[in-house]
């Protein structure tokens, strides 16, 4: 479903993000992606729905190429791609329902999306969506009004809406509390088991990344320098993604130490 070959990303002023990576991602599969701030995580994700232009190689996603596309082809590679953001990108002065909605935003046209003139089935989407993640009872609350892991999960309803064939979600729990950001990862996971949509998750804790993961991808210095079964990473392999010895501060909790990176 996902092909890159020989991408490389080298931004204005010439840091290369980015360096001959080959990667292909099977439909339906739940992938972890880890590495240091810089290391090229971010750029992954946002190469495959052109965000961020690749500068050589070539990126296939359902056997479409990204890279040198046109703007029409673009379009219609992200409206099967839903993302989900660190920060949440939430309209906050609207409400949840809304902020979903915005997810089929490619499916209608433009004057019922200005005067919210919402067809009842993208509705009856939008709902299922936040049915989804657990929170359809704040279907008309304010997106101002949610805490931050409420927040989390209408970004991941809004993609949801997308109907996707493939989930990006880049540092998604950063901002979030452990308990929460466990919560959110376990709503990846059963999108992932539940619909078979190919799903990305870049992270930094590596203790949510053994807990969650599946197949883990370490990027270093813009290079895949681990691609495996998470069953087959000890301690030592997240030394060699990062180049130096595991911290605390790698990890989610002191007690994810204990128990996960013994």
């Amino acid at each position: 479903m996902i092909e890159f070959n020989d991408v490389s990303v080298t931004y204005r002023g010439g840091v290369q993000a980015l360096r001959n990576v080959d990667l292909a991602v099977g439909d339906g599969e739940f992938v972890v992606v880890v590495g240091l701030s810089g290391a090229g995580k971010s750029t992954l994700l946002r190469c495959l729905n052109g965000l961020v232009p690749a500068t050589g190689g070539s990126i296939r996603v359902d056997g479409v190429e990204v890279v040198g596309a046109s703007s029409a082809v673009l379009r219609q590679v992200r409206s099967n791609i839903g993302m989900i953001f660190q920060t949440f990108n939430l309209v906050h002065r609207t409400s949840v329902e809304n902020n979903v909605l915005m997810g089929r935003l490619a499916q209608v046209p433009a004057w019922r999306s200005t005067l919210g003139r919402w067809p009842a089935g993208d509705r009856e989407i939008a709902m299922q969506a936040l049915e989804r993640v657990g929170i359809v009872d704040k279907a008309f609350v304010r997106a101002s009004d949610l805490s931050g892991g409420q927040q989390q999960r209408v970004g991941i309803a809004r993609a949801l809406a997308q109907e996707p064939t493939v989930m990006l979600a880049d540092e998604p729990v950063a901002a979030l509390d452990p308990i929460t950001s466990r919560q959110v990862m376990g709503d990846l996971r059963r999108i992932n088991q539940d619909l078979g949509i190919t799903t990305i998750v870049n992270l930094h804790f590596l203790d949510l990344a053994r807990e969650y993961g599946k197949r883990l991808i370490g990027l270093r210095d813009g290079e895949i320098v681990f691609d495996g079964d998470i069953a087959d990473v000890d301690d030592d392999t997240f030394t060699e993604i990062y180049g130096r010895d595991i911290k605390t501060s790698d990890l989610l909790t002191v007690d994810g130490m204990d128990e996960t990176m013994k």
